[in-house]
């Protein structure tokens, strides 16, 4: 299996179901326990997959956001803590190559360790003070600059796939510039440490812990670049709705096993036959093709349009992220009404899926924040 020698999406997502079998049967364990799916990453770097978001002159796939989402999506039926958790690195990788904002030797770097080792990267951003980075808060993590290096000290929160990542992206505040920067801290760097902190109900499996830095000491080339006050719309966040929407698929798989085998002794047929069953697998099925069209319409979109557009393309990310996560929810939602008190068991998947997929509500951009983006427009 090598991910970077599939020449189609087709061939690519035939691959991912080959994985999808051992990661749907260690989904279950993983979230009862609260362990990060150690397993499913190693299975999707040895195969190549974390490498075709690198670009194709470092040894990457260079692969398109269509085919991006549509990858995500297919992980997420397996196990949605696996998609999400590789989902952030397969998305800055492709961010960064779309829009070269780093120090260039630097990335060249980091793609080389990702096109050869198969490096994991992810950014470290919230913190328990200042929220979500989407809100605008300031970092409390500071970065001073003292004989010759970068002096970084801080905590950070919700850092998925922590257990794994080679390299951590530190946002923080340089009070000199009175500005935010981006740092690169290798995993062994002195003074970095992951402190297990991860309890939620949902995506238990991402390992989102915290990230303490004390006295964390890196070169001044480290500083990957000074962001800006603006920021330009991300089509590579497209893999958190394709998370949710695989979830989605996954709830309407198990409703549709469950009815076609259940025979209650009040009918003698399976409960798939009944009228009002079936309708309720329509509504399941008009809101994943919804949310379907809506999302790779939106990644095509992107995929077609050039830099200047681009940035104009902020409210219909936005808006694809809201509808499909939205549209996912309800669907577990019909799933779990199909199949009823049983779905609250917890030997069922579905009550994972319930839970796993409400947490799409908050992953940026937020409601809220979609809706005043699109008023705006109007």
């Amino acid at each position: 299996m090598d991910f970077l020698k599939a020449s189609t999406l087709e061939e690519k997502l035939d691959l991912i179901q080959t994985l999808a079998g051992p990661f749907s049967e260690r989904a279950a364990a993983n979230d009862l326990e609260g362990r990060f799916a150690f397993e499913n990453i190693q299975d999707l770097k040895e195969t190549g997959y974390t490498k075709l978001t690198v670009p194709q002159n470092y040894g990457g796939g260079g692969i398109s956001l269509y085919e991006l989402v549509r990858l995500q999506e297919a992980i997420a039926v397996a196990d949605g803590s696996t998609a999400l958790s590789i989902g952030w690195h397969m998305g800055i990788f492709m961010h960064l190559s779309e829009t070269r904002t780093w120090n260039g030797q630097l990335f060249e770097r980091i793609c080389r360790a990702a096109a050869g080792e198969a490096a994991l990267i992810n950014t470290c951003a919230t913190e328990a003070q200042t929220g979500s980075p989407t809100r605008g808060g300031m970092p409390e993590t500071t970065a001073t600059e003292k004989n010759g290096e970068w002096v970084l000290n801080g905590r950070k929160t919700f850092a998925t796939m922590s257990p794994v990542l080679d390299f951590f992206i530190i946002t923080a505040t340089i009070p000199k510039k009175e500005a935010v920067g981006s740092f690169v801290v290798p995993r062994e760097t002195a003074g970095l440490s992951v402190v297990e902190t991860w309890d939620s109900i949902a995506l238990r499996a991402t390992g989102s812990h915290d990230v303490v830095l004390e006295n964390v000491k890196v070169p001044l080339a480290n500083l990957a670049e000074i962001q800006t006050k603006k920021k330009e719309p991300a089509g590579y966040l497209l893999h958190i709705p394709a998370c949710y929407l695989g979830i989605a698929e996954a709830a309407k798989r198990e409703a549709a096993r469950f009815a076609k085998s259940y025979t209650p002794n009040s009918l003698n047929h399976p409960l798939a036959e009944l009228p009002a069953i079936r309708q309720k697998f329509g509504e399941i099925e008009l809101k994943l093709m919804q949310a379907r069209h809506f999302l790779y319409s939106v990644a095509k979109m992107w995929d077609e349009a050039g830099a200047e557009q681009r940035k104009e393309m902020g409210p219909e990310l936005g808006a694809a992220k809201m509808a499909v996560t939205n549209h996912a929810i309800e669907a577990v939602d019909l799933a779990m009404r199909i199949v009823g008190a049983r779905s609250l068991s917890e030997k069922s998947p579905l009550q994972r899926y319930y839970r796993d997929v409400r947490a799409g509500l908050h992953n940026p951009p937020m409601d809220d924040a979609v809706l005043m983006q699109l008023g705006a427009r109007v």
